[in-house]
């Protein structure tokens, strides 16, 4: 998933979460698996959400996305809040580093957006070729009950002073797949409101799978926080065993 035009208003929708306390999460949940962790690589960055806390607090942080529109607002943000940072347009299936890292981590979702088996592996084989001997793996995933809900209730909507949006989830209970269709509207110069619009489609990745995709791709101690049906993110831990 590349996302479009979403670059532009993501920020302003995804203000309802503790970006601090999320970070607080995810340094737990590699401190799990390696025990010294100086640089992390954040893979499906988005416009730096994790990536900025990171490297304030003293990492050395690389931000990896898929999207140009995401890593340039990422790349301003940083800017603007004084940490350097090395944002790289690169697919995370097919994750490249210039030297291994201690950590890789994928936040938000960013592995509901790998929709077929193969993918998934694929990532977690390239992190697992990312990270240092004795790395740490880290990520989360909305549940397959959190995604059924949303199917269920189909509809969300916010308004804003200067954007607004429209959400429509549909559940394919077959494929396990969540399919998202946006519309905002964003106002211009003048008054006038533009139209865009977004389809997302999301996996229902239940845990057994993931964690038996973790283990096939080489990765030790895998363990997950969370639970398919009435959690409604699940967070997933795992290291690389040292040489």
């Amino acid at each position: 998933m590349t996302y479009g035009r979403l670059a532009e208003v993501y920020d302003a929708f995804a203000y309802d979460f503790d970006r601090e306390a999320w970070t607080d999460t995810y340094v737990s949940l590699l401190a799990q698996n390696a025990a010294d962790i100086k640089e992390i690589c954040d893979c499906g960055c988005g416009t730096g959400a994790l990536t900025i806390p990171l490297a304030q607090r003293g990492y050395r942080v690389i931000g990896a996305d898929l999207s140009g529109d995401m890593l340039r607002m990422a790349s301003d943000k940083a800017r603007r809040a004084g940490v350097l940072i090395p944002f790289i347009r690169q697919d995370m299936c097919a994750l490249k580093l210039t030297h291994p890292v201690d950590a890789v981590m994928c936040a938000c979702d960013g592995v509901n957006y790998l929709t077929r088996p193969a993918q998934v592996l694929a990532f977690f084989k390239s992190a697992f070729a990312a990270l240092k001997p004795g790395g740490a793996l880290a990520f989360d995933v909305s549940s397959p009950g959190k995604l059924r809900r949303m199917g269920e209730d189909r509809l969300f909507a916010e308004e804003g002073a200067d954007m607004s949006y429209i959400w429509f989830t549909r559940f394919d209970e077959k494929a396990r797949l969540a399919c998202m269709e946006l519309s905002f509207f964003v106002k211009q110069p003048g008054g006038a409101y533009e139209k865009f619009h977004e389809s997302h489609v999301q996996r229902a990745w239940e845990r057994v799978e993931l964690l038996a995709l973790m283990r096939e791709s080489g990765f030790q101690n895998v363990s997950a926080r969370g639970d398919d049906d009435g959690s409604e993110r699940v967070y997933f831990s795992a290291g690389k065993p040292n040489a």
